[in-house]
């Protein structure tokens, strides 16, 4: 038996009981402030900071997320300066979610950690495992896309509407698809 928390698992990427008390509470606190955040209005700036400042576990300068705007914990989510997501966006942070300067989150993405065992027995019995992701500067995710987890996309990159990113993408590229596969370079 581990002395870790079933946090400390998780973000390690080891199997973990999402029940854990702990777990769950963190949960239930990102929900609280979601559910503030997403009833604000386009002239309250400072308060939506203010949230995003406490929910997420760290914050650049002038974010823009548009409301709604879901996600499992919060505290495992990065981002760095002049982020926007627009709306409908959903970020499922069991694992780090590390987003860089100056990206772009179009409608309806979703980024997924969370993952759980092949094995269905495994899988009935309720642990979970989580992958980081990791997104460089400069990168424009297309509405609808999906990343999933252990996913890293590089700087400069583009991925179009709707695709399913399961793997790697390299910098300075487009990629589309599901899965989604390099199409060209950036120009």
């Amino acid at each position: 038996m581990s002395d870790r928390s079933e946090r400390e698992r998780m973000l390690a990427g080891e199997s973990y009981d999402p029940t854990d008390p702990e777990l769950v509470a963190a949960r239930e606190r990102a929900r609280r402030l979601i559910r503030e955040y997403n009833a604000t209005t386009v002239d309250e700036r400072d308060r939506r900071r203010e949230l995003l400042s406490d929910l997420f576990g760290s914050l650049g300068d002038d974010p823009l997320v548009e409301p709604s705007f879901r996600c499992d914990y919060g505290s495992n989510l990065h981002v760095g300066d002049d982020f926007y997501a627009n709306f409908d966006c959903v970020v499922l942070d069991a694992g780090r979610v590390q987003v860089g300067d100056r990206c772009q989150f179009a409608p309806g993405v979703h980024v997924y950690t969370a993952t759980h065992p092949l094995d269905a027995d495994e899988r009935a019995a309720g642990p979970e495992y989580a992958e980081p992701v990791t997104v460089g500067d400069d990168v424009w995710i297309g509405g609808r896309a999906v990343v999933n987890p252990g996913v890293t996309i590089g700087d400069e990159a583009v991925v179009g509407s709707g695709s399913v990113v399961t793997r790697d993408v390299p910098s300075g590229v487009v990629v589309a698809g599901n899965p989604a596969t390099v199409v060209k370079e950036v120009d």
